[in-house]
């Protein structure tokens, strides 16, 4: 569990340098539903305090009921999948040093919970991530499914895009935790595919470098109408375990 009394002044200074300099870059560059989502989620989500779990769980009760699920670093793939299944969320409790505040080898707390925990509040967006861990949890002992099911979530939860008023806007965690990489997405640097999510299923992807291919939607019902018919796909097939 999240032991509030060790986190230091210097963590708080971590939280605070990243949450200010982000909201202050994200202006135009970040789509509108995330900014609206992190705006309503202010009063337990902002700047001064380190998030406290317990909190942001009893805010999510009279809202889209997810739950924030301590974990050590980087879980099984498997547990994973069952736990956005029962609307938990996964996050590390520990914050990035002062020497380290544009790059990490491993998600800390301020790309869980500033990158991902937002659009958990958004109706849309977050049943499109139960029903993703709905459908990793039906093909469990499908490793094929399993890994095109991690590069969907690679190229939407993760780094995906968004076309809102003719510009392209971001919504993945990866891109909303960095400044680097959301200014980049600003600047189109970088190559903006139409969303297949049949192309994205069979899409190797790099965890190292910053991204050069995005998929842009339209919006995020296209996430949850693309998954559905993924789903009767695979429902369809034979079992490949």
């Amino acid at each position: 569990m999240q032991d509030m009394s060790k986190y230091t002044k210097e963590d708080l200074w971590v939280w605070k340098t990243l949450f200010d300099r982000q909201v202050e870059n994200i202006p135009g560059k970040a789509s509108q539903a995330y900014i609206d989502a992190l705006n309503h989620m202010s009063p337990v989500l902002n700047a001064d305090e380190i998030p406290c779990f317990v909190h942001i769980n009893r805010w999510f009760e009279t809202e889209t009921k997810w739950e924030l699920k301590v974990v050590p670093g980087l879980i099984p793939v498997e547990e994973f999948f069952q736990l956005l299944a029962e609307r938990k969320f996964c996050s590390s409790t520990w914050l990035r040093s002062k020497d380290s505040l544009d790059y990490l080898e491993e998600p800390d707390m301020f790309h869980d919970i500033f990158g991902h925990v937002p659009l958990l509040s958004n109706p849309v967006f977050s049943e499109f991530v139960y029903k993703f861990g709905k459908l990793g949890c039906q093909f469990i002992d499908d490793k094929d499914k399993l890994l095109q099911l991690q590069r969907l979530y690679w190229f939407t939860i993760e780094f995906g895009v968004i076309k809102e008023e003719d510009k392209i806007q971001s919504y993945g965690a990866g891109i909303l935790s960095s400044f680097g990489e959301t200014n980049q997405i600003h600047q189109q640097k970088a190559n903006f595919l139409t969303y297949s999510i049949d192309e994205i299923i069979q899409k190797v992807f790099r965890t190292d470098i910053m991204q050069e291919d995005y998929y842009v939607i339209s919006s995020f019902d296209i996430l949850f109408e693309s998954l559905k018919e993924l789903s009767e796909v695979w429902s369809k097939e034979p079992s490949q375990v």
